[in-house]
């Protein structure tokens, strides 16, 4: 079945065909819808499940860790503020290994108040233990929501779906909607080996000494350094059985590249064109799009690099101090592993349209060795200049 609707809507019918059985809501623009419109589902009796209408984005975590401990399939959604109010709680839910799915509308922070797309919300938050997943487009949202689950459930991590607000968030598109019985045969109902439980007393998140505490932090670095493997592993066979396949990384054109964009989330289709754009000028420039970015996919973005001479990477946020959070986890990829020259590029940020015209130019002044771009910092900024 093929339905238009819009990235929010994608996400909420992602949350009925995983069968969710508690949803913990706080609105916040431009995630509203999702929650919404899970109420309306699960008001309409068409999703069995425990709508929490909670007083802050704190709570809804919060009520998520409880469901989940307790061995429920739950979910939630969120934006900027919302996100960074959960920050404490993001913690519990990563160190008490338990899969929760949040849907994260990407959207700036303030002040100055701003309701438009930029990153920095989220990967501001990513060494939270958070699996980061940036969604491309509605039918990604949709896909991604199930193997996002099925990921989560076998490692016992929580994953963060990102969506571009308004770009994605409240654009409509054609979505293919799977039959809800091949995802029951794909995702089975969720049933955790350890759960807390009044008929079997158990003590969980105690006071842990340093003898036990280092063994434990050092068992989720390995566990979730392994995520990559596994959601390619899960990916792959959700294409097996519907025909879409969703990587930790998607790469265009950079086989024989020696120049390549990286983008995250719905900036990567205007890399693509920008991309095709310089190909037809005679530059040998292709593209990536990095889909997970925690954990950080390093042998595949190394192998996706190894003709590039320069690296474009585009950044919809900014570590304020130093530069792009994008341009600097690829940089430590690359430290001792390529010679190719990583230029930042700082674009987009608070709502601005990201078009393959200026990607291309900006190509063209990073890459051109006879001038040297205006930087601030370690980056270029495209819509601030100097």
């Amino acid at each position: 079945m093929k339905k238009v609707i819009m990235g929010t809507e994608a996400a909420a019918l992602a949350g009925v065909l995983a069968r969710v059985q508690v949803v913990a809501a706080y609105p916040i623009t431009p995630q509203t819808v999702i929650v919404e419109q899970l109420s309306d589902y699960i008001g309409r009796g068409e999703l069995d499940a425990e709508f929490l209408s909670v007083e802050s984005e704190h709570s809804a975590m919060a009520a998520c860790v409880g469901a989940s401990a307790t061995g429920s399939r739950a979910l939630t959604a969120t934006s900027s503020q919302g996100l960074a109010l959960m920050h404490e709680m993001l913690h519990h839910a990563a160190g008490g290994r338990l899969p929760i799915v949040m849907f994260n509308a990407n959207r700036a922070l303030s002040p100055p108040w701003n309701l438009y797309c930029d990153h920095t919300d989220s990967l501001s938050q990513r060494d939270t233990g958070w699996v980061q997943y940036y969604c491309a487009d509605a039918q990604d949202v949709l896909d991604a929501t199930l193997i996002a689950y099925k990921t989560a459930e076998q490692v016992m991590l929580p994953v963060m779906l990102n969506l571009d607000g308004f770009y994605l968030t409240h654009t409509s598109e054609i979505v293919d909607v799977p039959d809800l019985s091949d995802v029951d045969a794909f995702l089975p109902p969720y049933r955790p080996a350890e759960m807390v439980d009044p008929d079997r007393p158990s003590t969980y998140g105690a006071v842990c000494g340093a003898d036990l505490y280092t063994p434990l932090k050092f068992r989720r670095q390995r566990d979730m350094l392994g995520v990559t493997e596994v959601w390619s592993e899960v990916s792959t066979e959700f294409a097996a059985r519907f025909g879409r396949e969703h990587p930790p990384v998607e790469a265009y054109l950079s086989a024989d590249a020696q120049v390549v964009i990286i983008a995250i989330g719905t900036a990567a289709g205007a890399a693509r064109m920008a991309a095709d754009t310089l190909r037809a000028e005679g530059m040998a420039v292709g593209s990536l799009r990095l889909s997970l970015m925690r954990p950080f996919p390093t042998a595949t973005v190394l192998k996706a690099l190894s003709t590039a001479k320069h690296i474009v990477v585009l950044d919809r946020d900014i570590s304020f101090g130093t530069e792009g959070i994008v341009a600097q986890e690829v940089k430590a990829c690359l430290y001792g592993n390529s010679s190719a020259a990583v230029h930042g590029l700082v674009t987009g940020i608070g709502g601005v349209d990201v078009t393959a015209e200026k990607l291309a130019e900006a190509v063209r002044i990073l890459t051109d060795s006879t001038g040297t771009p205006r930087l601030l910092g370690q980056s270029f900024w495209a819509e601030a200049p100097l």
